[in-house]
């Protein structure tokens, strides 16, 4: 269980989170809300790579700065794009980031064709990444975070720069590796996890607005779609997304 007790995070006056409570078991969980409402300020403090001003983050009863590097073992994430080195073939980026999760020598070569099978970059692992477009970048991302088998994998706008035929591809291999693990998709395009959430989390001006089944939001909201949900809680911040891909 991955438990989020009052975290708060202020930047100068400006609060990004103020009070966040979540408690996510197995599954998927979408974090929805638009640019600005603090999703990659929380999902930073999950992955530990900051810390909040007041709070904590626990897992399985134990708070992460007690883990230490056991949580980071268990721990993918994929962030939006950066930290890609365009003179790396795609096959040497993942080796140096499997290196460094610690994957065995002797089982590496495999766990990296595995990966990049399930994110349909095969044909590609093998090019420099500067020649690889924004999706199969993003893809490539993805392909990491899935290294060593994680039981916690953080998604930070996953689909960004895909096309929708991928992003329907990445969001059906995503709830195919949700089985005995916790996925939190943070992003702000309502088709990106309404199929295959547990929950949606949706995130305002750095506090959770609301979190329930899409069923029951559409319930609670008299709506026929999770768009009309979202565009009610966040009206004129809503960010327009991509209504081409509605499965």
């Amino acid at each position: 269980m991955l438990e989020i007790q009052e975290v708060t995070k202020k930047y100068g006056k400006k609060y990004a989170l103020q009070g966040v409570n979540l408690q996510l078991t197995e599954g998927v969980y979408g974090l929805l809300g638009p640019n600005g409402a603090g999703k990659s300020t929380l999902m930073n403090i999950i992955t530990g790579n900051l810390q909040p001003d007041d709070g904590r983050v626990l897992w399985n009863g134990t708070p992460l700065k007690s883990l230490g590097v056991d949580y980071r073992r268990m721990l993918g994430y994929a962030p939006q794009q950066q930290g890609l080195y365009d003179g790396f073939t795609g096959r040497r980026f993942l080796s140096y980031l499997g290196t460094l999760k610690e994957i065995p020598k002797k089982a590496l070569a495999a766990e990296i064709e595995t990966v990049a099978a399930y994110v349909n970059l095969t044909e590609k692992i093998d090019s420099l990444i500067g020649t690889y477009s924004g999706g199969m970048k993003q893809r490539l991302l993805i392909a990491q975070a899935m290294m060593g088998n994680p039981a916690l994998l953080i998604l930070d706008e996953p689909t960004a720069g895909l096309d929708p035929k991928e992003r329907v591809r990445i969001r059906e291999k995503i709830r195919e590796l949700s089985k005995g693990k916790i996925i939190l998709i943070a992003t702000h395009v309502v088709s990106d996890v309404q199929s295959i959430a547990r929950e949606i989390i949706f995130l305002k001006s750095g506090e959770i607005a609301d979190i329930d089944s899409v069923e029951a939001l559409k319930s609670r909201y008299g709506a026929a779609h999770l768009e009309e949900v979202y565009m009610e809680i966040f009206g004129e911040e809503a960010v327009c997304h991509d209504e081409t891909d509605s499965l």
